[in-house]
């Protein structure tokens, strides 16, 4: 089987867990990685990245998906705000959504992710202001901090190793 990773990365997060999956299945088999390109449209098993904005991936990551037909793909991605794994499958929802009907989702991954200091600026001007969810926001951005870390590259280092012995 030819594998390939493709992934959209803001921050450096979704990059850390793309480094993750390739080094989980056999360098020989693995196609191509970092990049869109003609190659990883060849792999047998997509495993595609992206980092959420605003609920979603990202343009980059969509365009893609919305071109695929006929393959079988694994979504991962890291979403600042919280580890709330019913947010997650909302995000995974949103992004599948861009695939066409003739691909097969075979599976997802979905952690944590630190965010740029900008948006803590942003949070401090919100508390401020007296805006209420604030202070959520600040201690979620101080959590998120050292995410994705070594539990999340972990649990995603056990679906893949699953997913590439089936």
């Amino acid at each position: 089987m030819k594998y390939a990773v493709v992934y959209s990365s803001n921050t450096g997060n979704t990059a850390l867990l793309a480094r993750r999956i390739g080094q989980c299945v056999p360098a020989a088999d693995l196609c191509t990685c970092e990049t869109i390109s003609e190659e990883a449209m060849k792999a047998d098993l997509l495993f595609i990245g992206f980092w959420t904005d605003r609920g979603n991936c990202d343009e980059i990551i969509a365009g893609f998906l919305e071109k695929l037909r006929g393959k079988k793909v694994f979504l991962f991605g890291t979403a600042g705000y919280g580890r709330d794994e019913e947010y997650f499958a909302q995000i995974i929802t949103r992004v599948s959504a861009h695939l066409d009907s003739s691909n097969e989702l075979a599976g997802s991954y979905m952690c944590q992710g630190k965010m740029p200091a900008s948006v803590r600026r942003r949070y401090e001007n919100m508390l401020e202001s007296g805006e209420e969810r604030a202070r959520m926001l600040l201690d979620n951005f101080d959590k998120a901090l050292t995410h994705p870390d070594d539990e999340d590259l972990n649990r995603l280092q056990e679906q893949i190793d699953i997913l590439v012995r089936e």
